[in-house]
């Protein structure tokens, strides 16, 4: 049920909702009226509206936040993005779980195709859950180790090293020794899944470093992940969906202090 409704007394007959709907389904012929099987549920039509007149799938839109006055300053929004280390070292310290489901909030505002809507955020809250998880990890690579059936190559040469370092030391290569882990994942009918999880979890990274909170995408589990065959299944991604990427995350136990310098992008202007 869409629940598209007009504020007849705010409403000023400007258009801009059926002139910005992506799937075209808004008619102002009489008055707006929406085709609702065609509707993509995007809320660009609450969005757009000049005078907060309309409402879709029982949103008010007096809870939405304005955006004049609201938005971030581009420069302090460069800082970020440049600014933004991986983070391979962590306390020991959970997050306050609020924050976890804030920044999970915020990141499934992040587009999708064909507005599906249909990443799934499989995260470890508790460092005691993740200690489990690692140990559990560690040991099925070290197993695969000793039997030959790590896989030949990159992936093989990186696993069997880390399990090297953990059995010599303790030493974390996987996990970093980080107290919570993310992983998106969608079903494989979605129209993008691959984009979409990839977009999600970079929108969380950004956000998770504007309150304090150090990530690092773990391409050393997604290699787990591919050699221990019920792992996924075992965290509770549903055997129906495409993998996106791994994340781990908490509060750092290093500080960066500046910009890295980069140089030039490598770009290629089409003429």
């Amino acid at each position: 049920m869409i629940q598209f409704q007009i504020d007849e007394e705010r409403c000023i007959q400007c258009g801009e909702c059926a002139e910005d709907c992506p799937a075209g389904v808004i008619s102002m012929e009489e008055y707006p009226v929406i085709n609702e099987e065609g509707c993509f549920r995007c809320q660009h039509c609450l969005a757009v509206c000049p005078t907060g007149a309309v409402s879709i799938l029982g949103r008010n839109p007096d809870k939405s936040v304005a955006l004049e006055g609201n938005m971030p300053d581009p420069a302090r929004l460069e800082t970020l993005i440049k600014g933004r280390r991986s983070i391979r070292r962590y306390s020991n310290r959970d997050l306050d779980p609020a924050l976890i489901d804030q920044l999970l909030d915020i990141a499934w505002h992040a587009p999708t195709g064909v507005n599906a809507q249909s990443v799934l955020f499989t995260v470890v809250k508790e460092k005691r859950i993740m200690n489990r998880l690692r140990q559990e990890v560690m040991s099925e690579l070290a197993r695969l180790k000793v039997d030959g059936k790590l896989p030949p190559g990159f992936a093989g040469q990186y696993l069997g090293g880390a399990v090297k370092s953990w059995q010599k030391d303790g030493t974390d290569i996987i996990f970093r020794g980080a107290p919570h882990l993310l992983v998106t994942s969608a079903p494989k009918d979605a129209p993008c899944p691959a984009q979409d999880t990839i977009i999600a979890l970079t929108t969380f990274q950004l956000m998770a470093h504007t309150r304090g909170v150090g990530t690092v995408w773990d391409g050393m589990f997604m290699m787990a992940l591919s050699v221990i065959p019920d792992l996924a299944a075992r965290i509770g991604i549903p055997e129906d969906h495409i993998m996106g990427y791994a994340m781990v995350f908490g509060e750092p136990a290093v500080e960066y202090h500046r910009t890295v310098q980069r140089g030039r992008a490598i770009i290629n202007v089409v003429k």
